[in-house]
């Protein structure tokens, strides 16, 4: 018995879950669970199904196809684990986070390098049997160094990137030949600080909430589709060093609660928003 999840978006249509379901019915499958989303506005269908038996996915796939739309989306895939190279710059919250459920498999992937513009968190990250690759930006174009990156992720094909507060602009050339791919997570303010020492703005402005967001990267920084947010609250008692603390901790968390879903084929892409069953 092999454990699957198929993923479909297409026009809607009247008795399409029917329809579906009935595929895999009639290929003497289990469905385990099904979710359905309709987008009203723009008239769209948007399922995903867990399901488990023996079955040839070519054929499935084909039954599909004779009574979905011509348009239709179809993802079929077995559960697996996904593998992901991490970028990072300095700072160790999300990779100590990543590494840890990493080593204990508490999510779904497996880390298979590690690469930063310092070396900084090479001790951290060697102390895991992971490796790390120091490609520094200093002296060469933004390019060129990217060019580096690519050379070497593509190595190892991964499913996924994470920028694990990689703090290095991504140029539209090496987001687009990883569409989709990479996941970033920030931090969230509002009022919204921009620029050096965000925490120190937010400490002078008396900020109440502090969050996180973990989106997929596109051309446009900080601004590509929501995957997962969360906020913790703060006072007038807190400092900006403890606020910075507070925001580490959420970020963390929302990093690794939005990869659990990406890695779980819960996540659908549509324009510039998501679709999740969780």
């Amino acid at each position: 018995m092999t454990d699957y999840i198929l993923r479909i978006d297409c026009p809607d249509e009247k008795g399409l879950v029917h329809k579906i379901t009935g595929v895999l019915f009639f290929n003497n499958l289990n469905i385990e669970r099904t979710d359905e989303f309709v987008d009203i506005d723009n008239n769209l269908f948007f399922m995903r199904v867990a399901f488990s038996g023996d079955c040839e996915p070519e054929r499935i796939e084909d039954g599909l196809r004779g009574i979905l739309p011509n348009s239709a989306n179809i993802d079929l895939s077995t559960k697996q684990v996904k593998d992901v190279v991490v970028l990072v710059t300095k700072e160790h919250h999300c990779l100590s986070d990543l590494l840890i459920r990493n080593e204990f498999k508490d999510l779904p992937f497996n880390i298979l390098a590690v690469v930063g513009n310092h070396e900084v968190l090479r001790p951290l990250t060697e102390k895991f049997n992971i490796p790390f690759h120091y490609i520094p930006a200093e002296g060469i174009t933004r390019i060129e160094h990217e060019k580096k990156i690519e050379e070497l992720v593509k190595s190892y094909s991964p499913d996924y990137l994470i920028l694990a507060k990689f703090m290095r602009i991504l140029t539209p050339e090496f987001t687009e030949k990883f569409s989709k791919k990479v996941v970033n997570i920030h931090h969230s303010f509002l009022p919204a600080f921009i620029g050096a020492n965000p925490y120190k703005q937010a400490y002078q402005r008396g900020v109440k909430i502090i969050g996180a967001t973990a989106h997929f990267v596109t051309d446009d920084l900080d601004e590509g589709p929501i995957i997962f947010q969360d906020i913790t609250r703060v006072n007038h008692t807190k400092n900006a060093l403890e606020m910075a603390q507070a925001g580490r901790d959420v970020e963390k968390i929302v990093l690794a609660k939005a990869l659990k879903l990406v890695f779980e084929d819960r996540v659908f892409i549509h324009g510039n928003k998501t679709i999740i069953f969780e």
